[in-house]
């Protein structure tokens, strides 16, 4: 008991953390505004053009979710709108090394930024997606930090002139870029634990995973675009977008395809529910102790994506039962029955066009733990938790003694760190909730 409730004081810190951050943001936004209006823009052609531009990403951002009836795994905070993202650090990086005053450009290029952003985001509030705020927040902060780290580092506010005498002064620029993706992934994964729960360290650990990705490309055009402006001025801004807009349109073509397995996954998931073979919401909530014991034992994003559909489409075996298992309790039946429908099942998945190592996951549910990758010991445990906890009406009583079962069970069928993992997450669900 006295390592969980560690744990929990340790997760109640991120959370005690955001609303200061919102405030922050809050107070920076309105100086910036109020300064901006009192003193007027500086170059308010750049602003125009770079206010467009981030105005122009944030429209034309992904939305959250595809649609889906289920909340299937995705990247967490990972940036929507990269086009966006590298507009508004190009121009806060650019504001900050042009000789201005640190104030004046630093709470300019906010001021531009905020309103590109609540322009963008007009879309995204009239279909109710959440975390709108919080990221015209992330915009805010992140676009001061490079504002102010970019004007008072001692060679950036040169490299204009001193662009043609090497690479030295682009060094700075690079550098505050790199900072300022960084610290954005720390807001993101805040943002996000203090919305969707859960621990903030596994959280954290794959938004700092991904800047190897779409971070390090925002981070990088950022900079290209802040050193070419100051260098060639606004044209050079539509020449150095065109390799962000055909980038843009790849990653529309791998959402379209990401979007058609989601469908096929969700209407697998239901397929089972509406059969009558399992409860209503009984794949969901698999799915999603699953992902939450999986970013605690910290699996990479892309096995996390293979974790969370062979989580919702675990039971798709019992499809070809006659007579439906009781409850959809698969954790009673015996041992050959339940490797039975799991090759069924697996089957089944195979043929849908999902990855192949989701089937291999569905396949593996009712193999000894020793036999299994470690999805599959993860969705065994978090379905036999919820199979065996399910009768007793969410009670903590209940709940305790499915755990006992699960530990009871680590000689063969429930892997020793899956289950402590389990215990885990649960007991940090438990604390949440006792907070809220």
């Amino acid at each position: 008991m006295t390592a969980r409730a560690g744990d929990g004081r340790g997760a109640r810190r991120p959370a005690a953390v955001v609303p200061l951050v919102r405030a922050a943001a809050l107070c920076t936004a309105v100086l910036a505004l109020l300064w901006t209006a009192r003193h007027g823009p500086a170059a308010p052609g750049t602003a125009l053009a770079f206010g467009l531009l981030t105005a122009a990403g944030e429209l034309a951002r992904r939305p959250a979710g595809s649609g889906a009836p289920y909340p299937l795994h995705e990247p967490l905070g990972r940036e929507p709108a990269p086009l966006g993202a590298a507009g508004a650090l190009a121009y806060a990086l650019l504001a900050g090394s042009t000789g201005e005053s640190a104030a004046r450009g630093t709470l300019q290029a906010v001021a531009v930024v905020l309103a590109a952003v609540l322009v963008g985001a007009v879309p995204q509030a009239a279909r109710g997606e959440p975390g709108v705020l919080d990221h015209a927040a992330r915009r805010v902060l992140t676009t001061a930090f490079a504002g102010v780290c970019c004007a008072a580092l001692p060679t950036a506010g040169e490299f204009v002139r001193t662009l043609g005498h090497g690479p030295a002064p682009a060094l700075p620029v690079l550098l505050v870029a790199g900072l300022t993706v960084l610290c954005d992934a720390v807001l993101a994964a805040a943002f996000l634990r203090a919305r969707a729960g859960g621990p903030y360290a596994p959280v954290l650990r794959e938004e700092l995973r991904a800047l190897g990705g779409t971070g390090a490309a925002v981070g990088a055009a950022a900079a290209v675009l802040a050193l070419a402006t100051g260098a060639a001025g606004l044209w050079a801004l539509p020449v150095f977008c065109l390799p962000l807009l055909g980038t843009r349109l790849s990653f529309r073509r791998c959402a379209a395809a990401r979007t058609t397995y989601r469908q096929t996954v969700a209407s697998l998931a239901r397929a089972t529910e509406i059969g009558g073979h399992t409860p209503a919401g009984h794949a969901r909530r698999v799915a999603e102790l699953s992902l939450a014991v999986g970013r605690e034992l910290r699996l990479p994003g892309h096995e996390l994506a293979a974790l969370e559909y062979a989580a919702l489409m675990h039971d798709i075996g019992q499809l070809s039962l006659v007579d439906p298992v009781p409850g959809g309790a698969t954790v009673l039946l015996p041992h050959d029955e339940q490797r039975r429908i799991a090759r069924l099942g697996g089957a089944v998945v195979r043929r849908t066009g999902v990855p192949a190592e989701v089937a291999a996951v569905v396949e593996q549910q009712a193999d000894p733990y020793r036999e299994q990758c470690p999805a599959a010991r993860i969705v065994r445990a978090a379905n036999a938790y919820e199979d065996l906890s399910r009768g007793s009406g969410g009670s903590a009583d209940g709940a305790l003694a499915a755990l006992e079962q699960l530990r009871l069970g680590t000689g063969r069928d429930f892997a020793p760190e899956v289950v402590e993992s389990l215990v885990r997450v649960l007991g940090e669900a438990a604390g949440a909730g006792g907070r809220r």
